[in-house]
């Protein structure tokens, strides 16, 4: 993006260059002091000013460029969806540009500025979605919506359709909304409402894990303001600010020559840029500035000119207004300003962390500096590691640039994997760890990471093991193999995208775009990405991809004695229980001990492994064919649809049955390109288990217990799980309350390819390779002793963490106490974990693998006749009877419900609800105040039935005192209940967001939803709030209020309706576009034990959604009766006992401000 050229219609940067230079006279005499980015010596995307001399191809249908008041924008151009478009509008002004009287404006700017909009709400009931988020370095807001003005809305006949910029067209709709944010009036009653929204929001967000990340994010960038600036801010201040101050923000920093515009999608783009001259063009930076005082324009001012000395000014002006302290070889550089303005918040200030403050830094007998950091807490149950090296971003704008970044994701895949490896060895130490290297705009730094989770009494065993792993990948580099294996991934890869092209959706692109061009990176299209990395790869040599792993480890190596210290701090955070009784705790010095311990381990160079090519031998899998002789038989249905036939490739869907059972469902889909979704279902889960008179939790601790294995065959857990590699196999097995799942993600071409070029070597293809996993894992796999102690450290850890957790815990309690504690619905305990053997784990989860049982739904970009045939290879020839044996040992094994057998599904049924309803309450320990209300009562199942074996749809045939043939031929369509079940939902929603949220002012959040079970007969609905403690009550009364109303005084109106439909409609229609999404919607269709579930609920979902009437669902509201016997529930956090603040013993920071994970911004 950074050279785009005259030619391609771009020139964005350049342009914008240049003309905010020539403008930069005009505009100093504004109001308001010249924007930062027009210093004659900025350049906004990097410091690199010289032209390199093998640039990068840029996208050539980018168009970009400048309006006269110094609004920005770039257009591109993306076919997927059809009929679609988004526009961002990123204001660069986040947190890290407030005052010290400011902390959490931007934010509550941000939502005063969304909220207030009237001209967004024209976007209700157009199929648009709209939001808006605030981070360190921005405030976005964007809206997603149709093209045109969808037929049947208010404004298809009105003056919108303007046929000088486009009849019909919703762009100008989406710009009037953007536009208005840019001049937000900010009503005293909008900014009330959001006052109490985001103090709400503040509640919400502040759970352990995300104190975790603040300890985080606080220690990483003690030296700059990203320490004590994060978005949400402090209470106090927010309670405080009047309209002038919110305008005073907004009219700083939401000027024309301060944000930048993109928009992706199926657009004219002639079209967009009128649109955007019509609506963006008029906005003034001097109207703005005039609103401000003069000591308002003073703070903004000197502000401004202190910038120029961060990486905001010298590399992008999309980063933070930062400095950072380089973790890279060479002297330490700090700050060394003269200025008397404390940018970067060095000093003590009302309402700072004192811990905080007094962060240390250790200096070594090396020369080297730790920055450490030790935070416990009591609703921590593991111990975790959080390593950190700071690096500059390295703007990707040459070839030589694009084979490093190449290199480098050679390096960081192949340690992932290593890492991996010992994750899953025998005893390993640690249940989690990741090690990466991301450029973050956010922070405008590069951040080194390695992060981990551990038992806390093996935390050191952990510490050592990581960054052993570490220090050798440093010394030692890759292996040529490795090389090959993590390149030939790579390359499969670009291809995949390159292969998607246009096909992208316009999310993933702007998303792309957007960090691309915030980093400095070139912006290319799909296939110059691709033909770059088969360049790239055809010249990559060992010795560059192993400078690269000796740069991206050296924070680690040069802890040891004897090696060159680095500059800039090593940061090291460990998280942990707060148990002073531990035997072995982890204090600030033990921390720092281990962490140079390990760094002075000695290491070896790494040892290939012998990877097969394939899983199954040509010989054996003839030998199978001649043995079981598969053949395919036809499919057969529960909703009505006739048998397929046994030798016909069908559309849209071709569904058979095999020879020994195992019901198949394929479907071609070039949505994703190049890849593919499998999925296996077995039904039973968690009530199966119960069913057949297994321990409790035996199935969902086998389910785990594969996950962590993976040996089958003569093959060792390593060799396949580098199989899995080399075929670029993502393999997710998961025992819910109902099914077995087993996931399998896939590309669709030749895979575990050697070499480039015309030394290629070819793998076989990507469907072979994950039919031959599925096939060694239902008929052979190995059950390990190892991998089930690893499932049951999981189980434990998670149990843990359940309850510590607010809303897990109490989500949990309330689920038990409606299901009268039967045990298949709530977590496995401690005593169940224990208890359970591996034979155990593995009978209860191969009695449900029956090839009679089964299902798979194979989706993809591929041949479906080629499909077919390898499935009758590889799945035809497992055995009928395989499994039997396994079933036969279940305790109650005569009580197996199997297909074909006289019992009537559901097989299990949710136990009737205890009556009457009740309230309860929960408490845990925790010094900071949250609070959670639910409001729950009976529902049907997916497919309508209840767990007393009736369905929704006749019991509104009963209730309709008058129904007409149609009503009745609509209600007995099998795909009625499930559609009428999503609109309910939807419109519930969006109830409780009018009334709890907007006319209340009780939460920032709250939410409905069904349980949505399909082999379970009956479930629940839920309605979840979040408030404060004092609020709690209030909030669970609106809560229950609206789903009154809903039934007496306010019923669902034909508006509410058409704009579920518009929702879900457009919903169903864009995850139809994934390949899981339709494996999943495959899931059941052939299955017996799901009723009502067939071909109908895929093809007819559109029609049946745009059938259903608002007398439908006012009946099924009715059916439902969700205004009786509700349970109620309010989970508050109380003060830990013998709790005193601020003498914890641990050091921690205090309560962090919420919207500072590093995983994403604030959104809402």
């Amino acid at each position: 993006m950074r050279q785009l050229n005259a030619e391609s219609g771009g020139g964005f940067f350049a342009k914008f260059v240049n003309e905010i230079q020539e403008k930069s006279t005009e505009s100093s005499k504004s109001s308001l002091p010249p924007h930062p980015s027009y210093s004659r010596s900025f350049q906004p995307n990097n410091s690199v000013i010289n032209i390199p001399s093998s640039p990068l191809p840029s996208h050539t249908t980018t168009v970009s460029n400048t309006l006269p008041n110094g609004f920005s924008y770039c257009i591109l151009p993306n076919a997927s969806p059809a009929g679609r478009f988004e526009a961002h509008l990123q204001v660069f002004t986040g947190s890290s540009s407030e005052l010290q009287h400011q902390q959490g404006l931007a934010h509550l700017t941000e939502h005063v500025a969304y909220m207030g909009s009237r001209k967004r709400e024209r976007l209700f009931g157009t199929g648009s979605q709209t939001n808006a988020y605030t981070d360190f370095h921005h405030t976005v807001f964007y809206a997603s919506c149709p093209v045109d003005i969808p037929s049947g809305s208010s404004y298809t006949n009105s003056v919108f359709n303007n046929p000088a910029l486009g009849k019909g067209k919703m762009v100008g709709l989406a710009f009037d909304a953007l536009s208005e944010v840019m001049e937000a009036s900010c009503e005293v009653s909008r900014l009330e409402k959001e006052r109490q929204a985001v103090l709400s929001e503040m509640t919400m967000v502040n759970t352990i894990e995300y104190r975790v990340e603040c300890q985080i994010l606080s220690t990483l960038h003690r030296e700059n303001r990203l320490a004590k600036r994060f978005p949400i801010g402090k209470e106090d201040l927010i309670k405080s600010w009047s309209r002038e101050d919110v305008i005073e923000f907004h009219r700083t920093h939401y000027r024309p020559d301060n944000v930048l515009l993109y928009v992706v999608g199926d657009v004219d783009v002639a079209d967009v840029e009128r649109y955007i001259v019509e609506k963006f063009g008029g906005l003034s930076a001097e109207k703005h500035g005039a609103e401000l005082t003069q000591e308002q324009r003073e703070h903004a001012e000197n502000f401004a000119k202190e910038v120029t000395r961060t990486v905001k000014s010298e590399q992008s002006w999309h980063y933070p207004p930062t400095v950072h302290e380089w973790s890279e070889k060479g002297d330490r550089v700090r700050d060394t300003s003269t200025s008397s303005y404390d940018l970067h918040l060095q000093n003590r200030y009302d309402m700072d962390d004192e811990t905080l403050n007094n962060l240390p830094e250790v200096e070594l007998p090396t020369g080297g500096v730790v920055r450490p950091h030790v935070f416990k807490h009591e609703l921590l149950q593991s111990f975790s590691l959080h390593l950190f090296a700071k690096r500059k971003i390295r703007p990707i704008v040459t070839v030589e640039d694009f084979v490093a970044s190449i290199a480098r994701r050679i390096v960081l895949a192949a340690m992932q994997i290593r890492l991996n490896v010992s994750a899953r060895g025998e005893s390993p130490p640690f249940t989690f760890v990741e090690f990466n290297q991301l450029d973050s705009a956010r922070e405008g730094c590069a951040v080194c990471s390695l992060d981990l989770m551990a038992e806390p009494a093996r935390w050191r065993e952990a510490v050592e093991l990581a960054v052993g792993e570490i220090k050798r990948l440093g010394l030692y580099g890759l292996t040529k193999s490795e090389v090959e294996r993590y390149g030939g991934a790579c390359l499969t890869d670009a291809a995949q995208v390159a292969a998607q092209g246009d096909r992208i959706s316009h999310s993933d692109q702007l998303g792309y775009l957007m960090e691309t061009v915030s980093c400095g990176h070139a912006f290319m299209s799909p296939e110059q990405s691709y033909i770059q990395t088969e360049k790239a790869l055809q010249s990559l040599t060992l010795e560059q991809v192993n400078e690269e792993a000796r740069i991206l480890c050296e924070h680690i190596v040069s802890l040891a004695d004897g090696e060159e210290p680095i500059g800039g701090p090593v940061v090291v955070i460990g998280c942990g229980p707060k148990d002073n009784a531990s035997p072995d705790p982890c204090d600030r010095d033990a921390l720092i001990d281990t962490v140079v311990k390990a760094a002075n381990r000695e290491v070896f160079p790494e040892e290939d492994i012998n990877v097969p090519r394939s899983l199954v031998s040509e010989e054996d899998l003839a030998k199978s064919i001649e043995e079981q002789k598969p053949e395919w038989r036809s499919g057969s249905f529960t909703d009505g649809t006739p048998d397929t036939p046994s030798d016909k490739v069908t559309t849209p869907l071709t569904l058979r049955r095999l020879s020994n059972g195992i019901r198949v469902g394929v479907t071609t889909s070039d949505a994703e390109s190049q890849r593919g979704h499998l999925r296996l279902v077995a039904p039973g889960g968690r009530v199966g288990e119960k069913l057949l008179g297994f321990a409790p939790g035996a199935a969902a601790l086998g389910a785990r217990t594969m996950q962590e294995g993976g040996a089958f065959g003569c093959w060792t857990r390593e060799q396949v799980e580098l199989f899995c590699v080399d075929h670029l196999l993502m393999v997710e097995i998961n025992c819910n309350d109902e099914f077995i799942t087993l996931d399998f993600v896939f590309p669709t071409t030749e895979v575990g390819n050697i070499g480039y070029g015309d030394d290629l070597k070819a793998g076989i293809n990507g469907c072979e390779a994950v039919l031959q996993v599925v096939r060694e894992i239902v008929r052979g796999f190995k059950w390990e002793g190892d991998a089930l102690g690893r499932a049951k450290a999981s189980f434990h850890s998670t149990y843990d963490g359940l309850y510590k957790n607010l809303e897990g815990m109490s989500a949990e309690k309330i689920v038990g106490e409606m299901t009268d504690g039967d045990q298949s619905f709530v977590s496995v305990g401690h005593e169940e974990i224990d208890a359970v053997t591996l034979d155990e784990a593995k009978n209860a989860v191969m009695s449900q693998l029956l090839p009679s049982e089964i299902e798979v739904s194979m989706v993809g970009d591929f041949d479906t006749k080629e499909a077919l045939d390898l499935v009758l290879k590889y799945l035809g020839t497992i055995p009928a009877n395989a499994n039997e044996e396994f079933l036969e040992k279940a305790p109650n094994a005569n009580l197996a419900v199997r297909s074909g057998s006289p019992n009537t599904p559901p097989a299990y049924n949710v136990p009737t609800l205890p009556l009457p309803g009740r309230h309860l309450d929960f408490s845990l320990e925790d010094p900071d105040p949250r609070a959670i209300a639910y409001v729950s009562g009976t529902a049907p199942n997916s497919w309508g039935f209840f767990s007393d074996g009736t369905n929704l749809a006749d019991s509104i045939q009963k209730r309709d005192k008058n129904p007409s043939t149609f009503d009745g031929q609509r209600r007995g369509h099998p795909l009625f209940a499930r559609c009428a079940l999503l609109l309910i939902s939807e419109i519930v929603n969006r109830r409780l967001f009018s009334n709890v949220r907007e006319k209340r002012q009780l939460t920032y959040d709250a939410n409905f939803k069904f349980t949505g079970y399909e082999q379970i007969g009956g479930g629940f609905f839920l309605c979840t709030v979040t408030a404060s403690k004092e609020k709690a009550q209030e909030a669970m009364e609106a809560c229950k209020e609206t789903l009154v109303a809903l039934v007496e005084s306010q019923p669902i109106s034909n508006d509410n309706l058409e704009s579920a439909k518009r929702v879900v409609v457009n919903r169903h229609e864009g995850e139809m576009r994934t390949t899981r999404y339709l494996s999943e919607l495959m899931s059941g269709l052939q299955l017996d034990a799901v009723p009502k579930k067939g071909p109908l609920s895929l093809t007819d979902f559109n029609a049946m959604v745009q059938a259903i009437t608002v007398k439908d669902l006012q009946l099924a509201l009715a059916a439902l009766d969700v205004t009786n016997n509700l349970y109620t529930a309010i989970g508050q956090t109380v003060l830990p006992k013998d709790y005193v603040e601020g003498k914890d013993g641990s050091a921690p920071l205090t309560r962090g401000p919420a919207g500072g994970t590093r995983g994403g911004p604030l959104t809402g």
